[in-house]
């Protein structure tokens, strides 16, 4: 009955589309309703994400492949088969390049969006992405050109050409980009440090870009280093392995002082202020140290321990005040250089 309504190809290909069409929903129903279940039940969201992002290309390619197999059994497309596969082919690729260029975003974006995961490490994240992304459509660019039977090989020798010259003439700007991701990755230096250069350079770490490092002095100066220079220098880190940093205060007493009574003051004075002074570390306990006797006075030091780089400076400030204030009050001396001359008749 239907053969003299409907060709029986016809028949078989529109039963092959309603075939795939229910093969596809029922292979979703099963991801959504009782792997989704599994994938819930492991600590990682890694699965779940990676199955969500699953789910359209798998149900479009069994509709690919559904299609493929209609037009196959359609007599009237027979002369034009080779053409039908191409497209089959491109779209095949097509599809796959595609899914696997989600699959690698759902990976990045998992990594990314964690709370411990960095600015640094995201840029890092990024960028490698990009790059993979790249990777992926040149391969796909490669075999479609190769089920065409174009040689690949004088293509590669072009464009490696190019790419010489192209290389060639971004040096720079290649030698930072990767010099840039080297220091994201390394993380010897985050946003927020504060450094120091072998140039004497220091400052606060303000941001790590593709191209360049800012440094924001203290004087509130915006210093732009090229990332491939700042790779080469020697860079000494303030707040690595941590923030904190002990300093010392060097001081001199005329000899006719107390040695005991000095100490005793210092060290009284040194605590009082990491208590009291913003930036202090409370709990450190001052060392002080005698260390020579010096042409008009004995020169001692003591150590002082702040939270960061920066606080060492107004506590350096209040406790030379506090301190020259405290040797005043116990009529301790503060030598300072003098010349004595003796009239021998």
């Amino acid at each position: 009955m239907f053969e003299n309504l409907i060709p029986r190809d016809y028949l078989y290909a529109l039963l092959i589309i309603i075939g795939s069409v229910i093969c596809a929903k029922i292979f979703y129903f099963t991801l959504k309703q009782y792997v989704t279940r599994i994938t819930a039940k492991t600590k990682t969201t890694m699965d779940d994400e990676l199955l969500e992002t699953c789910h359209k290309p798998i149900y479009m390619g069994i509709m690919l492949i559904g299609a493929y197999y209609a037009t196959e059994s359609l007599k009237v497309l027979i002369p034009y088969k080779a053409s039908v596969e191409t497209l089959f082919v491109i779209a095949g690729v097509g599809l796959s390049t595609w899914t696997l260029v989600k699959i690698i975003d759902t990976f990045v974006m998992h990594h990314t969006i964690k709370d411990k995961t960095s600015r640094a490490q995201r840029t890092v994240f990024l960028s490698l992405k990009g790059l993979i992304n790249i990777f992926v459509y040149v391969i796909a660019i490669f075999i479609i050109l190769s089920y065409f039977k174009i040689e690949i090989t004088p293509l590669l020798a072009s464009l490696g050409v190019a790419g010489l010259a192209v290389a060639l003439a971004l040096q720079s700007t290649l030698a930072n980009y990767f010099a840039g991701l080297y220091i994201s990755s390394d993380r010897s230096i985050k946003i927020g440090d504060y450094i120091e250069l072998e140039n004497g350079l220091k400052g606060h770490v303000e941001k790590i870009g593709w191209r360049s490092t800012q440094v924001r002095t203290l004087p509130n100066n915006l210093v732009i280093i090229p990332n491939a220079k700042l790779s080469e220098m020697i860079v000494t880190n303030y707040s690595d392995p941590t923030e904190e940093l002990s300093f010392s205060v060097n001081c001199g007493v005329g000899y006719d002082s107390d040695l005991e009574k000095v100490e005793k003051i210092t060290v009284s004075v040194a605590k009082k202020m990491l208590k009291s002074i913003d930036g202090g570390v409370e709990t450190y306990e001052p060392l002080m140290r005698f260390k020579n006797f010096g042409d008009s006075n004995i020169e001692f030091s003591i150590i002082l321990r702040v939270k960061e780089f920066v606080s060492q400076y107004k506590m350096r400030h209040e406790f030379i005040k506090a301190l020259t204030k405290e040797f005043r009050k116990n009529k301790i001396e503060i030598a300072f250089p003098c010349l004595n001359i003796y009239n021998r008749k």
